[in-house]
Formats: C-alpha cells, structure tokens, sequence
C-alpha cells in the first residue's frame, strides 16, 4: 500500500524547519519555492508534482523516525534523486519507430546518454561527500546551500559557530570544492571506462 502524507507527519516536516509554527510555515514555502527552480532550471515537466514527491518522501522518513541534522542538504539529496527518478521515467517511454522523426530519435538518444553520464557524476559525488569527514561534509552542504539573502546570513552563522572569519570560511570552503571536484572527476573517469 502506498504511503500517504498524514498530517501527523506533516507537522514533524515543519517541526524539522522551525519551532515556531509561523517561521516553520514562511521556512516552507521559501523551501518549496526553491524546489520548484530546481526542477525547472533541470527542465522537468513538472516541477510542482516533483517537489510534492521530495517533500512527502521527506516527511515518511521523519515520520519513520529518521533523524535529519542537515535538513536543507537532505532535502536536496531527496530531490536529485527524484530528478534522476523522472529523467530514467522519460527514457521508458515507448516511441513508434514508424512514427518518430529520426531527429527526434537521435535527440532521445542523446537526452538518455546526457541522463546517465549526469547520473554517474552524482553517484560520484555522493562517493567523494561520503569519503570526507563529517565535519567537511557538513561543512561544504551547508555552504553551498540556499540562495542570495539566505546564503549569505547562513555563512555568517556558519563562520560565528566554527569561530572563524567569513573569508577563512570561504577558502576552507573552495579548498574542500576542489578537493570534490578532482575526486568526482578521477570517479567519473573510472566510471566511465568500466562502462566501456
């Protein structure tokens, strides 16, 4: 039988974002919001039906008792995932050879081989975040996470609490980014030579 969100579960969701049911419910809808540009800048058909998907798997999981200390990271996490979902959803699609134009053959063809060389860079990614402590994890997930105002008032708090100055933050940031970007890329190599 198919999970269904209660409402129960509902409020352990807004419980995770704030205390304080108002700031809980504004915390929301910018999360939301903020979903819906991920879906879309990613080009999926529905980024509202997606980001229903991410939010009710997130809240099962809370409900189910699992303990999220980096909500904005996991919610992300959830959201690739159901990016990855659709985008493997789309290559199922049967399509009539009689019917389709060989253009659109070639680009279906293109779409799917984009679809999983994005695949295999994620599940690199996640590889390298899973090697880094756990404080580095956290660290570069909370960096790089929100947008604009948001960001930039999540840095500061971030430099306050581990006592150093926004500029050795940042640098601490780029350093752990680099060190991501050439594990994903030594990952993505061997990957892509297994597969050949």
């Amino acid at each position: 039988m198919a999970w269904v969100l209660t409402e129960e579960a509902f409020s352990k969701l807004l419980e995770s974002l704030d205390p304080d049911r108002e700031q809980a419910g504004e915390k929301y809808e910018d999360l939301r919001r903020t979903l819906v540009r991920f879906f879309e800048w990613r080009g999926t058909p529905a980024p509202e039906e997606h980001v229903d998907e991410t939010l009710n798997r997130v809240a099962r999981r809370l409900d189910e008792g699992q303990v999220i200390s980096n909500f904005g990271g996991y919610c992300y996490g959830v959201a690739r995932l159901v990016f990855m979902e659709s985008l493997k959803g789309r290559e199922r699609e049967i399509i009539s050879l009689e019917d389709a134009d060989p253009r659109a053959l070639v680009a279906a063809e293109d779409a799917g081989d984009a679809a999983a060389e994005e695949e295999r860079r994620l599940e690199c990614l996640e590889e390298c975040l899973r090697k880094l402590p756990n404080e580095s994890q956290e660290l570069i997930m909370e960096y790089y996470q929100d947008e604009r105002r948001d960001k930039i008032d999540r840095r500061k708090a971030l430099a306050e609490r581990l006592g150093i100055p926004r500029l050795a933050l940042g640098n601490r940031a780029q350093r752990l980014r680099d060190k991501l970007a050439q594990c994903v890329k030594s990952c993505f190599t061997k990957k892509k030579g297994d597969m050949n």
